[in-house]
């Protein structure tokens, strides 16, 4: 669906983006498989690159869109999925605080930079890096409790 979110965009009233999903069928990891679940990365720029597309596509045609799943939940991804457009997160009840104190830390043209430059790096390994650094820089204690990706 995502692939072809031009199609799909012209037909809906909203678009859901469920990351626990996305990320694994891009990845092509299941992530409850412990041979393969530490290949599980949300970080990775196949999978930002699918998340920018949706939410272009959204934004384009007028359509809602949000986002749930773990990535969601994490404060390293704030400031990138604000950057990419989706400003609808669906968390669970203990993530909120920690979420909200990232939002209220950065405007949205920082988050907008930070989108756009995560898009530019080549390895999960430089997003995940990237996306640390910047949330050390607003929210130090945060990185400390963030879960891996």
């Amino acid at each position: 669906a995502a692939m072809q979110i031009e199609r799909f965009v012209r037909e809906v009233d909203f678009v859901s983006i469920g990351t626990n999903d996305l990320v694994q069928y891009t990845l092509a990891v299941d992530r409850s498989n412990r041979d393969v679940a530490s290949l599980y990365n949300a970080g990775d720029p196949a999978v930002l690159q699918l998340i920018h597309q949706v939410s272009q596509a959204c934004d384009t045609h007028q359509v809602a869109a949000s986002l749930c799943g773990q990535m969601c939940a994490n404060p390293m991804f704030t400031m990138l999925l604000i950057g990419l457009g989706l400003d609808c997160l669906s968390l669970p009840p203990i993530a909120i605080p920690e979420i909200k104190n990232v939002c209220r830390r950065v405007s949205y043209d920082r988050c907008q930079s930070v989108a756009q430059k995560a898009l530019t790096l080549e390895t999960a390994v430089e997003v995940n890096d990237y996306l640390k650094q910047e949330l050390a820089s607003v929210l130090p204690t945060a990185v400390e409790t963030s879960s891996s990706p």
